[in-house]
């Protein structure tokens, strides 16, 4: 894949789009209740540098936390924005976030914390910077996850931490387009300091011996498959062909 075909593929999906026609609505109704030039910066500022602290705190104790799937409510969404991601990772159906999460969260995240340096005017400034770099996060994320081969160092450095996050080590490397949190808090690594692969990296823990007392994850998906997504995928090939 080249950088044009993923740019044009990132915004066709529909997450890109309603996240930038939001932005065009925060940025409208910004006009209407204005804040100070340096209260506008300092609540934009405010709300790019909260997200990835917000992110890694979410990604460690809630996406990967182990209490979602021991709710029936809980569970499906549990499933759909994090356990099919680490059952497949190349699975594009579940690559970006779903709405009805990311939105709420973006909004909890940002607006409080606008409001209060520069009220409404402060609130939407931040919002809008929260968007926008959720959007910056989702176009990485593509990046780390479709076979497209990027040039510059930086970014080759954080695709080989997310993907060890996948397919190595789940517990840690939370970050998408920076692992300063990550550092800071001590859930940064690299692969050669890690003695082996974790048994739970496709799985997050959630195994069939879990199942048994919390059912409800593996009742929507059918099962619960274990394994490299790959190996699986030429597995189960061979089982139909061999039934065929």
């Amino acid at each position: 894949m080249t950088l044009g075909e993923l740019i044009v593929a990132y915004f066709q999906h529909y997450t890109i789009i309603a996240y930038l026609a939001l932005t065009a609505v925060a940025v409208a109704l910004y006009t209407q209740f204005p804040a100070s030039p340096l209260g506008t910066a300092a609540a934009f500022a405010a709300g790019v540098i909260v997200y990835p602290l917000v992110w890694h705190l979410l990604h460690q104790y809630v996406l990967h936390g182990k209490w979602m799937w021991k709710s029936k409510w809980l569970s499906p969404t549990w499933k759909r924005i994090h356990y099919d991601h680490h059952q497949d990772p190349n699975d594009l159906s579940v690559l970006f976030g779903a709405l009805h999460t990311t939105l709420p969260t973006i909004a909890v995240a940002t607006v409080p914390i606008g409001w209060l340096i520069a009220g409404p005017g402060g609130a939407l400034a931040a919002l809008t910077a929260g968007l926008l770099t959720t959007c910056y996060y989702e176009f990485m994320h593509c990046i780390q996850h479709l076979s497209f081969k990027p040039k510059w160092k930086w970014v080759q450095h954080m695709k080989q931490r997310h993907n060890e996050h996948h397919y190595f080590h789940e517990n840690g490397n939370y970050g998408i387009t920076n692992y300063f949190w990550d550092r800071l808090l001590g859930t940064y690594y690299e692969k050669k300091d890690i003695p082996k692969r974790s048994p739970t990296v496709f799985n997050l823990g959630y195994d069939e011996e879990v199942a048994k007392t919390y059912p409800w994850v593996k009742d929507l998906s059918g099962g619960i498959a274990s394994g490299h997504p790959r190996r699986r995928a030429m597995a189960e090939a061979k089982k139909a062909e061999a039934q065929g």
